[in-house]
Formats: structure tokens, C-alpha cells, sequence
């Protein structure tokens, strides 16, 4: 799962973050409102955690935003104990869900889990992918039902050049997605990833493509 984490306590943000990659996800930070609502609609996510105090915009008038132009990413709101009226409006405006400070962070994986349930219930868990298959759910690749082994950062790769399938994808999506927004690392990481997977998946008529300078296109023979 991608996952946009959005809280402009910087300390907790990178614990969910450090909790939640530990889990195999991808996670973007960001830590204000603007930047969120501009990320939001430049590159979505599977799920976000949002809070509702944030600088630049607010964390309801984020969820507005993304409800008027029709994002129905599932969204679960952080909010401090006295901000009854807040979750109220934060309900009514779209939330699915909401997690009052301070929460355990079990808590908070389990409701991610729920989420991540109810959403796939309207999208596809499975991708084909000639003689494979990507599980979405168990966030694996499979062939004749199978696990083909892939370390946790190739998946990542392959989801959002998928995610994207028959388009350019550049290397900052694919580093964004991969390793989050914020991180450190430069973009030349992502090419060791995109190389191993381009030969674990040549035999099977799935083919990664090269614009220079512009990022990379997933292609799948007879698919």
C-alpha cells in the first residue's frame, strides 16, 4: 500500500512512518496542508492518515478539497481529544474513520488494515500480468499461484510503474513511492531496482522501457 502520512508533528509523523514501512508500505510525508492538497492531486495514495491541525490548510479543508473533485481515497483523521465538533465535521465531510491522540499505534494498523478491506471490495486485488499475477492484498507477485520471491523495494517499484501501466513514469514518482517523500536518497537508487526487476520479469513478456530523461513505461505482451 501507498500510504500519505500528513501531520505536521514531525516526531509522530516519522513514527508512523518507521511503523508502517516496517510493514512493507510506502509512505509519504508531508506537513502542511497546501503541500498535501498539492500532492493529493499531483499523485494520490491508497489510504491517508490526515490530521486535522495543520498549517497553510487545514486538515478538513483537505478532505473537502479532495471530496469536491471526487477523491474518494479512504482517509482516517488524528485529532486531539477535546475536538468532538471537529470529527463530527470531519465525518460528515468524507472521513472514514478517525483516531483520537494519543492512540496506540496497533490501533492505528489495525484501522488501516479495515480500511485497506473496505476499499478493495471496489477495486481489483489481482492485476494480470501475462503468466503472473500481482496480488494487491497480500502485495506479491505470483506465478502458478506461487510466490515469486522479490525484495520489498522491487514490489514497490513494480506497484507504482502498475499503477501507472502504459505510462511514463518518472523517477521521481518512482522514488516518492519507493522511498517517500522527504527521504534522502537520490534518484540514481531507484535504478538497481528498476534493473533487477527488469530482468526477473523479461522471461515472462513483461517489459520495462527507458525515455531518457523522461522516467520508465511498464509493458506486458498480449496484455
Amino acid at each position: 500500500m501507498r500510504i500519505a502520512v500528513i501531520e505536521d508533528n514531525e516526531a509522530l509523523a516519522h513514527g508512523i512512518a518507521f511503523r508502517l514501512r516496517d510493514r512493507g508500505h510506502s509512505v509519504d510525508l508531508l506537513h502542511d496542508g497546501a503541500e498535501a492538497d498539492a500532492f493529493l492531486r499531483r499523485e494520490g495514495a491508497d489510504l491517508i492518515v490526515l490530521d486535522l491541525n495543520l498549517p497553510q490548510m487545514d486538515g478538513l479543508a483537505v478532505l473537502r478539497a479532495m471530496r469536491r473533485r471526487g477523491d474518494g481515497t479512504p482517509v482516517i483523521l488524528l485529532t486531539a481529544r477535546s475536538e468532538t465538533a471537529e470529527r463530527v465535521a470531519g465525518l460528515d465531510a468524507g472521513a472514514d474513520d478517525y483516531l483520537t491522540k494519543p492512540f496506540d499505534m496497533d490501533e492505528l494498523e489495525a484501522r488501516l488494515r479495515a480500511m485497506a478491506r473496505r476499499k478493495n471490495l471496489e477495486f481489483s486485488e489481482r492485476d494480470m500480468l501475462g503468466p503472473l499475477v500481482f496480488d494487491r492484498t497480500g502485495r506479491q507477485l505470483l506465478l502458478d499461484e506461487q510466490p515469486f520471491d522479490i525484495p520489498r523495494k522491487e514490489i514497490a517499484t513494480l506497484e507504482c510503474l502498475l499503477e501507472r501501466r502504459g505510462r511514463l513514469v518518472s523517477k521521481g514518482q518512482l522514488m516518492n513511492h519507493v522511498y517517500g517523500i522527504g527521504s534522502d536518497a537520490e534518484e540514481s537508487a531507484i535504478e538497481p531496482h528498476i534493473s533487477r526487476l527488469r530482468k526477473r520479469l523479461e522471461p515472462y513478456g513483461i517489459r520495462i522501457k527507458t525515455a531518457r530523461g523522461l522516467g520508465y513505461m511498464l509493458e506486458v505482451e498480449n496484455g
